[in-house]
């Protein structure tokens, strides 16, 4: 029997009562007309059964490409995922869980949470969970792993060649948002600060009462990597260094009522100790709404590399049958006026890709003290630490796992037991060159494909035997470059290599402790917070 689909009037009403749709009412109905009949018809009459789910399913994802990747459509599934996520609470097997086509990875056990007790270790690959193989399951996969608190699951995985079962007792987890903070020295404070769910700002005031009472005079507040969260809380984190009144952040729409002004509403903790706020290129968000203000009040000094350049707000919209959706509502500009977003989504090249503003289109704005700050491409620091940035070629190592998966090596063929004298060495270093070549590791330029475009165009208007000895000369020296880039990068690919080798032995706090005698970034915001002459220079 052929599927007959239900479509209800009411989906109708819902658009017609909106007032953002009232100019397009007719075009709207139209539409959604044109795509109820098609989809009825598809349903009723293909050669062979469909799936009205999954139909539906690739339709709405279509739809949403061509917009931002920010505008999703959210299952039931995802719905209690995104809750968990800004709760900050979590019931699994107590692990960060990579999902690949056909096993999941461990990319880190929570420290003595049910995997580590289990003895799961980074790098395990689970390719069954209970009687489900990965690799048939169409769904995300790590969504297996999840269950009620005390309930148990059997996890089957491979490991440097060889395959173990292991029964692991689900267990609840409190996801910190401040994963750690300590003193660096006598009297500089640390603050991690991983992610904005709506616990951010009582933990992070929390940390900085505690650090104060040890003795800390000035602070560090580290938000690389941090993909951002709650907006309101980012208006909270700000509150803690800058008074009461102070406006944070704006929003400004399309629809009237979502313009709206962010301000801080409470005292603050210390309007005086002197802040160093660390961003990198994954810091977006509500980390850039924090970092950008703070420096647009002249109340702190960004040190690091430029931030993501996220300046869209979404909002979640309920639809029927606990289905949801996240829409860009607004665009959000911080006290200056600068709206930070790096990529337009709306005005696509000939490929379909989001452009990037220029530099020279950036525009200028005064913080508080009258100092320059632009919008158009994330927040820049105000001290770049410049080995930090990441490459086309660091992007390309770590996008393949290349850097994991030789962490994964080096675990299981040395020994490292003292945390603070751990150095990779060069030999160690040469060691991973050779395995990114084992594992055919061919890093191709943007330049590259473009040349190698180039030619079969002049083939195909027989102008390639005139311009040859051009084109040699082109691929030779890009061959070059990139036979050379890796060294070029050595810097920054030890200091990958180093966090990930870490993380296996001593996990994330002892990759914090790590830092904060280490650190590139660390460093160098101490030696700004104990140059004072040089930090108010900064800020004047």
């Amino acid at each position: 029997m052929k599927k007959r689909i239900l479509i209800p009037v009411l989906a109708l009403v819902v658009f017609f009562s909106t007032t953002a749709f009232k100019n397009d009412f007719f075009e709207i109905a139209k539409q959604i007309e044109i795509f109820t009949t098609l989809f009825k018809e598809i349903n009723m009459n293909y050669v062979d059964d469909t799936n009205p789910g999954d139909l539906m399913d690739t339709a709405i994802k279509s739809m949403l490409q061509d917009l931002d990747p920010y505008t999703q459509f959210y299952n039931e599934q995802d719905v209690e995922a995104s809750r968990i996520n800004n709760a900050g609470d979590y019931t699994g097997i107590g692990a960060k869980v990579l999902t690949l086509k056909d096993k999941l990875v461990i990319v880190e056990p929570y420290k003595d949470y049910a995997s580590d007790k289990a003895g799961l270790k980074a790098g395990d690959e689970i390719i069954k969970v209970d009687n489900v193989t990965v690799a048939d399951f169409k769904d995300d996969a790590a969504n297996l792993l999840q269950g009620a608190a005390g309930t148990e699951v059997s996890v089957t995985y491979k490991r440097q060649g060889k395959t173990n079962t292991v029964k692991i007792i689900r267990e609840s987890l409190e996801i910190k948002a401040v994963p750690h903070y300590s003193m660096v020295d006598e009297k500089t404070g640390y603050v991690v600060l991983r992610k904005f769910n709506n616990k951010a700002s009582s933990e992070t005031i929390s940390a900085i009462k505690a650090l104060k009472n040890q003795g800390a005079t000035q602070l560090i507040l580290d938000l690389r990597g941090n993909p951002g969260g709650l907006l309101n809380e980012a208006v909270n984190i700000t509150n803690i260094f800058v008074p009461k009144d102070q406006l944070v952040v704006t929003t400004k729409s399309k629809v009237k009522k979502y313009n709206k002004t962010y301000y801080t509403k409470r005292d603050a903790i210390d309007t005086e100790i002197p802040l160093v706020v660390l961003i990198d290129g994954r810091s977006a968000s509500a980390s850039e709404i924090v970092s950008g203000a703070l420096q647009d009040m002249d109340r702190a000094v960004v040190v690091g590399t430029r931030s993501f350049g996220k300046g869209l707000v979404q909002r979640p919209k309920p639809l029927t049958y606990g289905t949801q959706m996240k829409i860009t509502i607004s665009r959000y500009y911080t006290p200056s006026g600068r709206c930070i977003q790096a990529l337009d989504y709306w005005n696509r090249d000939e490929n379909g890709k989001a452009t990037r503003t220029k530099q020279e289109n950036y525009n200028a704005f005064k913080t508080k003290n009258g100092r320059d700050v632009f919008d158009g491409g994330g927040v820049q620091p105000d001290i770049e630490v410049e080995f930090s940035k990441q490459t086309p070629i660091t992007k390309a190592i770590s996008n393949e796992n290349l850097v994991f998966n030789f962490a994964t090596d080096y675990y299981y063929n040395h020994k490292v037991e003292d945390l603070k004298s751990f150095k990779l060495s060069d030999t160690d270093f040469k060691k991973f060159k050779s395995y990114l070549n084992t594992n055919g590791f061919n890093f191709k330029t943007k330049t590259e494909k473009a040349l190698n475009d180039a030619i079969k165009v002049a083939e195909e208007e027989e102008l390639d035997a005139i311009i040859k000895s051009e084109y040699k000369d082109l691929t030779d020296a890009l061959q070059s470059y990139k036979s050379n880039a890796i060294d070029g990068n050595k810097t920054q690919l030890k200091t990958l290599l180093t966090d990930e080798i870490i993380k296996r032995y001593f996990y994330s706090e002892g990759l914090y402790t790590y830092y904060t005698a280490n650190n590139a970034e660390i460093k160098k915001a101490l030696s700004v917070l104990n140059n004072p002459s040089q930090y108010a220079s900064i800020l004047r």
